[in-house]
């Protein structure tokens, strides 16, 4: 097959019982057709014994021209945030609940990506947030985030006090259980259920919304994508900034969060007439008669 795609890797939803037969099914199906074939190291370990070379993430990012993750979001926001530095290139397969990222099927995965294979395909690039936590001067943590990274209360029940500043300009003070600061791939997730708007994953802007706020006042606000966004935790009993909802950090107060956009991107691959508009429509049900 004539393909700029000759290395494919295939990763799977680890603790998935069923994805070994599903994972091996399309493993067979791309080696018929000339194909390098690698596994996730970890993917390899839950699936057994299987008949092609297994590599590591890092691995993977340097060598695979295609990342075909068979899986639900959850994995896929942490594969997309190992794997944006390589700007790999991906197409989720949906083994979870909702799939907005792991938008095809398990039904019409062959036929998907025979036309990706025969480069019938539309491209997204989705940014990811990198976070930084400055304690007294010094760059304490660091990560990346392919939905939101999240300043919130911890185990405690009182609300934080945080000042927020964009591109170095003050904006505002609040006082609430937390902000989101969301790109448009997040803005379907934790910020959607805090009453954030939906951004269409091509915009360049991401999203600050309060948790919770004290004053109703406080609303969400879209701003550039090349923005910088510092927030400054005043007062907190139990801080803590959350990551895609899968890696935190303790903060203090005076602690500094910075948020800004990655230099490289994730690239999504889907069929052509994919919509975005249709995957909200079957998502959020909308619609549907009541």
């Amino acid at each position: 097959m004539n393909s700029e795609f000759r290395t494919i890797a295939l990763i799977g939803r680890y603790n998935s019982p069923d994805i070994g037969d599903s994972l091996l099914r399309l493993g067979d199906f791309l080696a018929k057709r000339g194909l390098e074939v690698i596994v996730e190291s970890g993917t390899a370990a839950n699936v057994g014994t299987i008949p092609y070379p297994v590599a590591t993430l890092d691995e993977i990012g340097i060598r695979a021209d295609l990342v075909v993750v068979m899986a639900g979001d959850g994995t896929m926001l942490n594969i997309a945030r190992s794997l944006a530095p390589y700007g790999a290139s991906l197409v989720g397969v949906n083994q979870g609940r909702l799939g907005f990222l792991t938008d095809v099927s398990v039904d019409t995965m062959f036929s998907t990506l025979e036309e990706v294979l025969s480069g019938d395909y539309t491209t997204e690039d989705r940014f990811l947030l990198d976070t930084a936590v400055r304690r007294q001067g010094q760059e304490i943590f660091k990560s990346l985030a392919f939905n939101d990274a999240v300043v919130s209360k911890g185990v405690t029940a009182r609300i934080i006090e945080l000042e927020v500043f964009i591109d170095g300009q003050f904006v505002y003070s609040q006082r609430s259980d937390g902000l989101i600061v969301a790109t448009p791939t997040g803005s379907t997730a934790y910020a959607l259920s805090s009453g954030g708007p939906i951004l269409h994953p091509t915009l360049e802007a991401f999203v600050l919304v309060p948790i919770c706020p004290h004053t109703l006042s406080n609303r969400p606000i879209a701003v550039n994508s090349e923005s910088t966004v510092e927030i400054l935790v005043l007062h907190a009993d139990d801080a803590v900034v959350h990551f895609d909802g899968q890696r935190h950090f303790s903060l203090e107060v005076n602690d500094w969060v910075i948020v800004r956009r990655t230099k490289n991107a994730i690239k999504l691959l889907h069929p052509l007439g994919h919509s975005y508009y249709d995957t909200l429509r079957q998502k959020l049900h909308w619609g549907e008669k009541l």
